[in-house]
C-alpha cells in the first residue's frame, strides 16, 4: 500500500437503540464518506469505542466493511487491546478479512516501561498479519504511553518488516515533523489531531486520520487544497472554522459522544454511544449551537443534498 493522502476518517461504530451494533447502515455510511471525498477509513479506533466492543464485535465491523467494494479506499483496522492474546487473534483475522492494513495502540493498563518493550510487543502483532502495513497508534493522553516517536521509530531496526508508519495523534509537532524526516521520509505519518491540520501540512503531511474527518470533511478539503495553492490566509481562516466547530464539538462531549449525535443530525445512523459514555440528550440545542456556526454550510452532507434537522 503506498502512503496514504487526504483525510480518513476514523468510523463511529453504529448501533441501535439498545447499543448493539447495526452493521446494515456501514454501506450507507461508506457512501457519504466517499461522496465527501474522504480517502479511507480507520476501523476499531477510539471513535469507534473500541474498548467498550468484544473481540467478537470488533470482528464483526471489520467483516461488514470489509465486505463492500470500495476501491481506493484502504481499510486500516486497528487491533490493539490489552489482552496481547487478543489482539494478535484481532489482527490475524483483519488479514484475513482483507483489511488493507492494521494499527495498534499501546496497552494502557501493564504500560511497557521502555520503547523497546513497546517495539517487542507490537512485532507479535504485526507478524500475524507480515504482509499486511503496520500502523502504531500514537495517542498517549488516552494510553499514558508518552516514548519518543522518533526513538521508537529509530529502534525498529528489522523487528517490525511490515512498519509502514505512525497514527500520530498528539500535539507534539517537533516530534511529528522528525519522524517525518526519518529515513529520507520512508515512512507513512498519518496525522491525528483535527484540530491542527494546518500546522502538520506545514511540516510535510500528506495524509490524516481523525474523527471530524466524518463531520466536515469538505473543509478540511478546502483546508488541504487552500495549503497546496499557497492561500495561506484562505488555509488558515478554514482552519479556525474547523477550531470553531471543534470547540462546539467538545461541549457535547467530544469526538464519540458529540460526533455520533451529528452523524445522527446529518443523516447517518450511528444511533447512541455504548455505557459509560452518554449520550447527547438535548440535540435541539446542539443543531442551534451547529446552526449559529453556519455548520449545515460546510459540513459533510448525504448524497451533497443537505443536512437535516430533524
Amino acid at each position: 500500500m503506498q502512503k496514504i493522502k487526504g483525510i480518513v476518517a476514523a468510523a463511529y461504530t453504529p448501533m441501535d437503540n439498545d447499543a448493539e451494533l447495526k452493521p446494515d447502515v456501514i454501506q450507507a455510511y461508506a457512501d457519504f464518506l466517499k461522496t465527501n471525498r474522504v480517502a479511507g477509513v480507520f476501523l476499531c479506533g477510539t471513535t469507534g469505542e473500541s474498548a467498550s466492543l468484544s473481540v467478537a464485535e470488533r470482528m464483526k465491523v471489520t467483516e461488514a466493511w470489509t465486505a463492500l467494494s470500495l476501491d481506493n479506499f484502504p481499510i486500516i483496522v486497528q487491533v490493539g487491546h490489552d489482552s496481547l492474546k487478543e489482539s494478535k487473534k484481532l489482527a490475524k483475522h483483519a488479514r484475513e478479512a482483507g483489511a488493507d492494513a492494521i494499527s495498534v495502540v499501546a496497552p494502557c493498563f501493564f504500560k511497557p516501561v521502555k520503547v523497546i518493550d513497546l517495539i517487542v510487543y507490537c512485532r507479535e502483532i504485526a507478524l500475524e498479519a507480515p504482509e499486511k502495513p503496520f500502523y502504531f497508534y500514537h495517542m498517549p493522553s488516552i494510553t499514558g504511553v508518552n516514548f519518543d516517536m522518533l526513538g521508537f521509530m529509530e529502534n525498529i531496526g528489522d523487528r517490525i518488516p511490515n512498519f509502514a508508519g505512525i497514527k500520530f495523534t498528539h500535539e507534539n509537532l517537533m516530534d511529528y515533523g522528525l519522524c517525518l524526516g526519518y529515513a529520507e521520509k520512508k515512512y507513512d505519518m498519518l496525522f491525528g489531531r483535527d484540530e491542527i491540520l494546518l500546522s502538520a501540512l506545514s511540516l510535510g503531511a500528506q495524509g490524516a486520520v481523525g474523527s471530524t474527518y466524518n463531520l466536515i470533511a469538505p473543509l478540511y478539503n478546502k483546508i488541504i487544497e487552500a495549503f497546496k495553492a499557497g492561500e495561506m490566509n484562505q488555509a488558515r481562516l478554514f482552519q479556525l472554522q474547523a477550531m470553531e466547530f471543534v470547540r462546539v464539538l467538545i461541549r457535547y462531549g467530544g469526538g464519540v459522544v458529540g460526533g455520533k449525535a451529528i452523524m445522527n443530525l446529518i443523516g447517518i445512523d450511528c444511533g447512541p454511544v455504548r455505557l459509560p459514555l452518554r449520550s447527547v440528550k438535548n440535540t435541539t440545542r446542539l443543531y442551534k449551537d451547529l446552526n449559529e456556526l453556519d455548520f449545515f454550510e460546510y459540513c459533510s452532507k448525504v448524497d451533497r443534498v443537505g443536512a437535516t434537522g430533524n
